[in-house]
């Protein structure tokens, strides 16, 4: 996945890291009347992003079916295992949240996250950062399309899936041409039917396990001594299979369930890209980046708590589920009403699961597009992308992602189906590099602040876990990345599974070696960071 050189030109292509660009470069003109407000150029990207919007987008913008149907399998390692999982990489992403938002409301720009790997680390970095970000999205974009057609066929077996490719294709292709503020009230609406679909669960297995349902039994935490907090560890492949119990195979159930859980929270970083398009960053990225908070504690962790209290992990019906594509009836929070004697619910939630994939793939394009157009403004891709209409649209950029949406078609047929499959799996680890990205861009932000006497205290948003938390986020994060495919190696190994979970790491480490190599960048000295383009005056 590495790109293609655009020019042989370094001192044109490529500002120098020790020449920090100027306001007027890098495409602010100035500040804007409103405090912390910031006027933009028309051929820039626009700050249309309504802060109720920013908002709704940090509440439940990333919420997906990691936490509707992935759940499922983490469930059947044991509630406790589940709830571990979910707490710890809940405080790992929050960390992330709030390292970006310090960097977004002190230092707002509109170049993603590889502008601050750039700025802070090395272009490189940056480089390979933003195309691998860039990539992971529009791999995932065909695939979310492809379920959302799945999804439809519960109720209309007989049109085929690639009908609604097309169609849900066409309509998230209109909602990011049109606006940031029209894309902005889409995933408004969708992030709030998300909220409540999820408040809706959260409540019904809370009344379950209290008594509430047809079967009037109490469940409370019952399962969690009958049959336990943790299950022991099974895995199967290649007609083998092994069963793990004790000390290990507990320690094997909570890191399954990390691993789970932080593929479930990719994408909360998501709101950090809107920071760029949203108006008084000061003000408002401080205020989404606590909405994320909320999110995480009542959402996730509340999410997985009344799960394991409604559930058995020994549920034949839980085993069922996993095993059914994706659907209503793979959720385990069906289950749950299921096994209560609450019957009708699966298509009920699989109209809901189809808001979640269609939110999904529009939010897949505008990432993508942004991505792209902050690789542009760096010079790091062809520099038509980072090309705007007076609405600030960058269409050459949403045209690019779009065109991945054709990769969805490979799904008509099982063999290409299965190929895609590995795409998918490839770049997935790629959302976790994003986080190391963004941590270690924090680290260096913050080196470069000593280096160069700016205090701390300066900046309008800080959160009492920076600057130490980021370096227990980097480290977990990292072990995330190194064993996340451990499963590749029980009960034997596979080759295919390994593959797929670890290519990611060397392709990543290609581009970064790859833009080194050829435009000759240096790692940015504390000394010489940009610690003034874009800065606040308070």
């Amino acid at each position: 996945m590495g790109v293609f050189p655009f020019s042989k030109r370094r001192q044109s292509d490529e500002k120098k890291v020790d020449s920090p660009p100027s306001a007027q470069e890098d495409g602010v003109t100035g500040y804007g009347s409103g405090e912390g407000e910031v006027d933009e150029p028309a051929d820039d990207l626009h700050r249309g992003m309504k802060p109720r919007q920013l908002n709704m987008m940090a509440i439940a913008g990333a919420i997906g079916t990691g936490l509707i149907i992935g759940t499922g399998n983490a469930l059947k390692l044991g509630p406790a295992p589940l709830l571990i999982g979910y707490v710890i990489m809940g405080l790992v992403v929050y960390i992330v949240m709030v390292a970006l938002g310090e960097m977004g409301a002190w230092l707002p720009h509109k170049k993603s996250f590889s502008g601050y790997a750039t700025r802070f680390v090395d272009p490189a970095m940056g480089y390979a950062t933003g195309w691998n970000y860039f990539f992971k999205y529009v791999i995932v974009l065909p695939n979310n399309l492809t379920v959302s057609g799945v999804l439809i066929s519960y109720w209309l077996p007989d049109i085929n899936v690639s009908v609604w490719i097309v169609v849900f294709g066409i309509a998230i292709i209109l909602v990011n041409l049109i606006h940031v503020s029209f894309f902005g009230e889409a995933e408004f609406w969708m992030s709030l039917a998300k909220a409540l679909v999820i408040l809706m669960l959260i409540l019904m297995c809370f009344i379950i396990a209290l008594g509430g349902s047809p079967s009037g039994f109490r469940s409370g935490f019952y399962y969690w001594q009958n049959p336990g907090a943790f299950a022991p560890f099974k895995a199967s492949a290649l007609g083998q299979s092994v069963e793990i119990g004790g000390d290990k195979g507990r320690f094997l159930d909570v890191w399954a369930c990390l691993v789970q859980a932080t593929f479930a929270y990719l994408g909360t970083e998501l709101v950090g890209v809107a920071f760029g398009e949203t108006p008084n960053p000061r003000k408002n990225v401080p205020r989404a980046v606590n909405q994320t908070l909320l999110r995480i504690i009542f959402f996730y962790i509340g999410g997985v708590l009344v799960l394991g209290m409604a559930v058995p992990w020994n549920s034949d019906a839980l085993a069922a589920a996993t095993k059914t594509k994706t659907s209503g009836l793979s959720s385990p929070f069906v289950v749950a009403a299921t096994e209560a004697g609450i019957d009708k619910l699966a298509g009920a939630v699989n109209g809901l699961l189809l808001i979640f994939t269609i939110s999904a793939a529009n939010s897949d394009i505008y990432l993508a597009s942004r991505t792209a157009w902050a690789l542009a403004k760096d010079r790091q891709a062809p520099q038509i992308l980072q090309r705007t209409n007076k609405r600030g649209v960058p269409i050459p950029a949403v045209a690019l992602s779009s065109l991945f949406i054709v990769l969805g078609f490979m799904n008509a047929t099982k063999g290409a189906a299965t190929v895609f499959g590995y795409f998918v799996s490839l770049v997935t680890v790629f959302g976790a590099l994003n986080w190391v990205a963004v941590l270690v861009s924090y680290i260096f932000m913050i080196r470069a602040m000593k280096a160069q006497g700016v205090p701390r205290e300066t900046m309008p948003y800080r959160n009492p876990l920076l600057p130490w938390g980021a370096y227990f986020a980097l480290f977990v994060t990292i072990l995330i990345i190194i064993f996340q495919g451990y499963s590749a190696f029980i009960p034997v190994f596979q080759i295919d599974k390994f593959m797929t979970s670890y290519i990611g790491i060397p392709v990543y480490l290609f581009n970064i070696f790859f833009w080194k190599y050829y435009k000759g960048t240096k790692m940015v000295r504390p000394e010489e960071a940009d610690l003034v383009t874009d800065r606040r005056t308070f």
